[in-house]
């Protein structure tokens, strides 16, 4: 049915189709259809073809008339959202990606100095006035930004005196300060006592202390700890017939008076060490986070 409106108001034209306009249109030869019947019949149900035009076609949309798609807020909300989101906290002063690039900086600057200047004093044979210097940057690192960023240290440290100086000068820090850097500033870290950070670190000392001999014995080929008590053993004879006590010692004997000495240079440095680093993380700034005897914190 098709409804057709003339110029009179509710007027309509109803046209009956009995041959399908499909079959009309594929069949040009067919017969020409019947003349449909007008009925002069209001609908209320039909719309003219301007209603059907202004209900197809869509308004055009203008530029001013655009709305933001957020919600525009007068009083800052939206700028607090934007500080508050989890991209700008990381990237600000108290954020995790800053203070993780700031800890990763510092190590690299330690190491990077601390290499140097062992690489420095070891060709200038002025080593052993820098000795005890060679592991406040590893215990600095772990007291700032923890264990992990000690370790970080010590081991950029020994990869670059491998790179500089070769493997033995490499195996000598590591042996005789940076294992030791580590163990004190992980203890301190840890808020150990004093007793216990030093007898540990006396034991690190002397096992990197006998680990050296033993290195450069093999580079050598030579047997350094044989010479050692060889010449420990010569001396007490020597002062024993001094004394009128005509007794040999026993290599056992010697071997555990070797160890005693070594146990106590060891312990005494470290008692040293102790000392001079908590005079000097006092002075930088870092009371708060040593745990200091109390003679010591008196004196300070």
């Amino acid at each position: 049915m098709i409804s057709l409106k003339i110029h009179q108001p509710n007027i309509f034209l109803f046209v009956s189709q009995t041959t399908p306009l499909r079959s009309f249109l594929s069949h040009p030869n067919s017969p020409v259809p019947p003349r449909p019947r007008f009925s002069l019949k209001p609908n209320p149900l039909c719309f003219s073809p301007s209603q059907i035009q202004s209900s197809i076609y869509f308004k055009p949309l203008k530029v001013s008339e655009l709305q933001p798609s957020v919600r525009p807020n007068e009083e800052g909300e939206e700028e607090e959202d934007l500080q508050n989101s989890p991209q700008l906290q990381d990237l600000s002063p108290n954020g995790a990606v800053y203070r993780k690039t700031l800890a990763l900086v510092e190590c690299s600057m330690f190491a990077a100095l601390t290499g140097l200047v062992y690489f420095l004093s070891n060709s200038l044979a002025i080593e052993n006035y820098f000795g005890c210097f060679f592991s406040l940057p590893i215990v600095i690192s772990s007291m700032r930004w923890g264990i992990a960023a000690g370790r970080k240290t010590m081991v950029a440290t020994t990869v670059l005196l491998l790179i500089l100086s070769g493997p033995v000068k490499a195996l000598t820090y590591l042996l005789r300060h940076g294992i030791v850097g580590f163990t004190m500033g992980a203890l301190w870290r840890m808020g150990a006592d004093w007793s216990l950070s030093i007898f540990l670190c006396t034991i690190v000392r002397a096992l990197g202390a006998v680990g050296y001999v033993l290195i450069t014995s093999f580079l050598i080929r030579e047997n350094i700890l044989a010479l050692i008590t060889i010449n420990i053993h010569a001396s007490l004879t020597f002062m024993f017939t001094a004394a009128g006590i005509y007794t040999i010692p026993s290599m056992e004997f010697i071997y555990t008076l070797f160890g005693i000495l070594v146990l106590l240079n060891s312990g005494s440095f470290m008692f040293l060490l102790h000392l001079l680093y908590s005079v000097f993380l006092t002075r930088l700034g870092m009371r708060t986070s040593l745990r200091l005897p109390r003679w010591l914190e008196k004196a300070i």
